[in-house]
């Protein structure tokens, strides 16, 4: 067993086995070490979330040392009959790589159980290993298929996995079912939890039996106020908050507001508690008709808001600041001369539903409430509001196009996987973030890609905001807030927490520059087997 570091918060558990991982992380749940905030287990690691207030680093590993571990997984009591009809595109490929009949294929598979050893890839995509080890490591596809249906059954390793919805994927499909993976309308969205056992039911030669989905009864906003209507649409409109929280065991990440001290400042200047939702906008644009009296504020880059009133006047106001508006006025919030992103808030709040307790759009899980386009019309809530602030500034020297950013970053966990030369580079070259960045991650271009001397491939691991996970490329992704929670590709790198609200603010066409300020560690041969 290995401790590795991966960030101030956070810290990598690697382990020898995917038994002996599951058998820690079912006694790491069952103990509640203080200060652990949330476990992402995978193949081989756990991703331990920690409290910094609360305990350390090296506190949690001494801790975790004298737990007997041991390697038999405790099973969730519940089992699972799902039936499958083995009808998949890639059945007969998966037989001759296993050197079998496509019916040997179906009854190995049929007849094994099957074990929820984790979540990731997507919310309620679960990964199933067997103990009875019917297959041997089944390669993925050279050339991932674009879409994969939902429903499908795939294999890829060692593992099983049905599809939750349609979405790119590179598994070797083998039959499809009916039964949904994620569903919202559940108490539980997840049907498969890690701990559970899975039975495979060969329903290939019966009737399908169809899934009618439920009619969803949309309640109409009678008694709420609407207040502004969306005339002309920024690239992207989201509603956001600080995110979802310990919702890792079914596969879902937490997203909320890139920019949190953004949008907490817009809140307060309004006086809403300050984690009351906001919108945030992608690069100015925005336009509102006022349908109603309220008070706004925008923050985060810095812009102007040019406010056409119904009497005809026009003014334009700075970010971070309070701005009154009635009935019928207009405001529009101008392309940002710095920074990237706005946080919009409104004295009261925002009335929409929120998604597994939070109102934040995750765009990778696609879950939350939808993103605004023109047309949409927005309620105000009753959030409890207190006196305005006058107090609220802009952050200083946020990033225009062509600037050079600086970041520190926390080395670990997989800096071993990269010779020297590569790990020197990381930090003595600008690195361009490219057009192709999201609210999943910034995709960074140097000159000299970084190269690993350790070429093997990564089993899918946990990883956090800030992590630069380096492809076969060499070219460095910065993860950010709706990243996938476990990924396929080592971590040279994380950016310290503190600089997560700065990279939000980052345009494309601007360099970075990172900064050393830890170095991996890495506590070894902390538990005899």
């Amino acid at each position: 067993m290995r401790f590795l570091s991966v960030n101030a918060d956070c810290f990598l558990i690697e382990l020898s086995s995917l038994e002996e991982t599951l058998a820690l992380y079912g006694k790491l749940q069952h103990a509640r070490l203080k200060g652990i905030k949330d476990l992402i287990p995978a193949a081989k690691t756990i991703l331990v979330f920690f409290n910094e207030i609360e305990t350390h680093f090296e506190a949690l590993v001494s801790v975790i040392n004298t737990l007997e571990i041991g390697s038999t997984l405790e099973q969730n009591a519940q089992e699972v009959i799902i039936p499958i009809q083995y009808n998949g595109e890639d059945l007969a490929q998966v037989a001759a790589l296993q050197g079998l009949s496509v019916a040997d294929v179906i009854l190995k598979h049929q007849q094994s159980v099957w074990n929820v050893a984790f979540i990731g890839f997507a919310p309620g995509f679960a990964y199933m290993s067997s103990p009875n080890h019917p297959f041997t490591d089944i390669p993925r596809l050279q050339v991932p298929r674009k879409k994969i249906p939902a429903g499908s059954l795939g294999l890829a390793g060692k593992y099983s996995g049905i599809y939750p919805k349609d979405s790119p994927g590179g598994w070797q499909l083998i039959g499809t079912t009916n039964d949904k993976m994620w569903d919202l309308q559940r108490k539980n969205p997840a049907l498969l939890l890690p701990g559970m056992t899975v039975h495979f039911e060969d329903r290939t030669h019966l009737p399908v039996s169809i899934n009618v989905p439920k009619q969803i009864i949309q309640t109409e906003k009678i008694s709420l106020e609407p207040v502004f209507q969306i005339s002309s649409p920024s690239l992207q409109m989201s509603f956001q908050d600080e995110g979802r929280f310990n919702q890792t065991n079914i596969g879902v990440g937490t997203a909320g507001a890139m920019d949190l001290s953004a949008m907490h400042s817009a809140n307060r200047i309004v006086g809403n508690p300050v984690n009351t939702p906001v919108i945030e906008i992608l690069n100015g644009g925005l336009k509102a008709k006022m349908l109603h009296s309220a008070v706004i504020a925008v923050t985060g880059a810095i812009s102007n808001i040019h406010v056409k009133f119904a009497g005809g006047q026009n003014a334009d106001f700075d970010s971070y600041q309070a701005i009154a508006l009635d009935e019928g006025d207009e405001f529009q919030i101008q392309m940002p001369t710095a920074g990237l992103r706005n946080y919009l808030a409104i004295r009261g709040g925002f009335d929409f539903q929120p998604v597994l307790n939070s109102y934040s759009f995750d765009s990778l899980a696609v879950l939350g409430p939808e993103p605004l386009k023109m047309g949409d019309v927005v309620y105000q809530a009753k959030v409890a509001t207190t006196n305005i602030s006058i107090y609220e500034i802009p952050k200083a020297n946020l990033p225009s196009v062509g600037d050079t950013v600086e970041l520190d970053i926390v080395m670990g966990p997989r800096t071993d996987w990269f010779d020297p030369d590569s790990i020197a580079k990381l930090c003595q070259q600008n690195w361009l973030v490219t057009n192709d960045s999201n609210r999943v991650g910034l995709r960074l271009s140097g000159l000299e890609p970084l190269t690993r001397k350790i070429t093997h491939e990564l089993e899918s691991e946990g990883t956090c905001i800030g992590a630069l996970q380096i492809p076969p490329s060499g070219q460095p992704v910065l993860f950010m807030n709706d990243h996938p929670l476990t990924g396929g590709y080592p971590v040279i790198a994380s950016v310290a927490k503190y600089h997560w609200d700065l990279v939000a603010q980052i345009p494309a066409g601007c360099f970075i520059k990172f900064n050393r300020i830890q170095e991996f560690t890495k506590i070894e041969n902390a538990y005899e087997h």
